[in-house]
């Protein structure tokens, strides 16, 4: 009973919190600057760390352990979407203006699709053993196609099914018409280029997620340790973006950490029979990795491309 409460207290609180977000703190379309994103970051992980204190003196050290090393591998495997994000936005020219709401409802569609992944995969784990070793044969060959993939850097929307399914079903119009999703033009409702937007944004999460949620489930069984995990790492990542969107190129040997994390994970499903790895020394070597790819990025920039400039976006 205690934990159904805390389920219905958790969920809540976070809608209140993103009820201010959109309709006190952002009502006013604006250009997200990078101090502010900046703030909005440090807010969000500081409250992601009370939360964890929280969790510590509620459910003890190990819980509190399996949530912040959840976090932490959501959160850098999230970095991954920043870049999409990016090339989401250079493609269909997204005014500066508009991207903190599709971000903001592209999220929300986030959450509810991840609470329902995660809830089916922990039940069905609980159902069935055998499927953790599916879950860490999978991490393990996603780590290792991430690590000798390089992106090209191109965006190919008519190759996205959602996308090809929406052209289809609605009648867009040819321009943005202010910050809306929908309008009516001769008395006929039509989508606008920022629905098309939010749908680019919504299914490349889901593509996201199939990576990031059996490795959050190779950390804990616990569904509210893994949700909430994930919603954490999620609010922070919009103002993430705003505040890295002009430097992620730096980071360029990050690619090869989050790979190695997701092998790291795989590797710890598949032999979790045989040995438990102490969670201590899990949040340890995710750390270690991501620190080394980090400094090793900035130590060791590229040097056949120069950075660009941070995007001109057309209002």
């Amino acid at each position: 009973m205690d934990t159904v409460f805390f389920w219905v207290i958790f969920n809540i609180f976070i809608l209140l919190l993103l009820g201010l977000d959109l309709f006190v703190f952002h009502r006013k379309e604006h250009a997200v600057k990078i101090k502010e994103a900046l703030l909005w970051s440090a807010f969000w992980v500081a409250l992601s760390l009370i939360f964890n204190a929280f969790i510590y003196y509620w459910k003890g050290p190990a819980p509190a352990l399996e949530f912040l090393t959840a976090y932490l591998i959501e959160k850098s495997l999230s970095v991954d979407n920043l870049f999409v994000f990016i090339l989401i936005f250079n493609f269909f020219k997204v005014p500066l203006q508009y991207q903190h709401k599709i971000l903001f409802w592209g999220i929300i569609g986030a959450l509810v699709l991840r609470g329902i992944f995660i809830l089916v995969g922990v039940a069905l784990i609980a159902k069935f053993h055998f499927i953790i070793y599916i879950l860490g044969a999978f991490l393990v060959y996603t780590g290792i196609k991430m690590a000798f993939t390089k992106d090209d850097g191109e965006l190919h929307p008519e190759q996205n099914p959602f996308i090809v399914w929406v052209s289809q079903k609605l009648r867009f119009t040819k321009t943005a018409v202010g910050g809306k999703f929908f309008t009516k033009v001769d008395g006929k409702l039509y989508a606008t280029p920022l629905f098309l937007v939010l749908i680019m944004v919504e299914s490349t999460d889901v593509v996201f997620a199939a990576d990031s949620i059996p490795a959050i489930l190779a950390i804990s069984k616990d569904p509210f340790i893994v949700y909430t995990s994930n919603v954490f790492a999620l609010l922070g990542l919009r103002a993430l973006y705003f505040a890295l969107a002009g430097i992620m190129q730096l980071f360029h040997y990050l690619h090869y950490g989050l790979s190695l994390i997701l092998v790291f994970i795989g590797a710890k499903l598949l032999l979790s029979d045989i040995y438990e790895l102490d969670m201590r020394y899990a949040l340890l070597v995710v750390g270690v990795i991501l620190t080394v790819s980090i400094v090793a990025s900035l130590m060791f920039p590229k040097k056949d491309n120069a950075l660009p400039p941070p995007p001109d976006f057309i209002p």
